[in-house]
């Protein structure tokens, strides 16, 4: 479904030129749910921002289905951190933003959203703004915008980060639940490992200066087949997340010992 193929970037400014990313090689399948998840600088967010079109790699393809990603597309949705609601808009034209982005704003397009809406537990709230709604339900909306458009895969700038531990594991549960009875395909960028365990089939650890993929961790199939909040309660679960902590502990180690020896 999607796919980085010997992908490297390279940002250019007034200071000269940085080495973001280098030799990508990572293939994600149909319905796939994988994070990415490593130290700051590792270019988690450059990854996401090829993926979804918005950078062009200096070097290499981004793949969507086999064809080359050229630029933004219907076909890929991207929800962020933050919910970036307009404050005069309707809860209803917020979600449905995409929609007049892409030109397909039509009466079957907006009640496709509003069945979003309702099946995200928000029924009856179209009419709203945002100010009226909480940090929780607010995303809940910036989901059905994000889904509004039937992207074929969904990509996740830490989405839960902004929220109250009680709200962000309902909306990881909320999250899985929905994309996985969608059939969606997506890609989570995370600092917390407890949640990139609990959500994925597969966590890939990236490693930084340049950014670059370390390794990957498999999820075991009896906690990929719980909901995110039951994961974590699994006997398996502490194990997975001790791995993933001893690996990135170990790029944290390298990349340590490698700026002394530069200096």
């Amino acid at each position: 479904m999607l796919e980085l193929a010997d992908v490297s970037h390279v940002y250019v400014n007034s200071g000269g030129a940085s080495l973001a990313v280098e030799k990508l090689n990572l293939t994600v399948q149909r319905g796939e749910f994988i994070s990415l998840v490593g130290p700051s600088g590792c270019g988690k967010t450059t990854i996401l921002s090829l993926l979804a079109g918005l950078l062009r790699p200096t070097q290499g393809e981004v793949l969507l289905a086999g064809e080359t990603v050229r630029g933004p597309s219907p076909k890929l949705g991207y929800m962020l951190q933050q919910d970036y609601l307009f404050p005069w808009r309707t809860i209803r034209d917020n979600a449905a933003l995409g929609l007049e982005i892409h030109g397909i704003r039509t009466p079957e397009k907006l009640a496709y959203v509003d069945e979003l809406l309702t099946e995200l537990g928000l029924p009856g709230a179209g009419s709203k703004y945002p100010h009226e709604l909480s940090g929780g339900m607010r995303q809940r909306v910036a989901l059905a915008r994000t889904l509004a458009t039937e992207p074929e895969v969904l990509l996740l700038d830490e989405p839960f980060s902004a929220l109250d531990l009680h709200i962000k594991l309902l909306l990881e549960d909320l999250v899985e639940e929905t994309l996985n009875r969608l059939g969606k395909t997506a890609v989570l960028v995370t600092h917390d490992l407890a949640e990139a365990a609990a959500m994925s089939d597969r966590v890939i650890i990236l490693g930084r200066n340049p950014g670059r993929i370390q390794c990957e961790v498999r999820i075991p199939d009896a906690i990929r087949e719980l909901a995110p909040m039951q994961a974590r309660k699994h006997p398996a679960f502490q194990e997975v997340f001790e791995q993933l902590w001893a690996e990135l502990d170990t790029e944290e180690e390298e990349a340590g010992v490698a700026e002394v020896e530069e200096s």
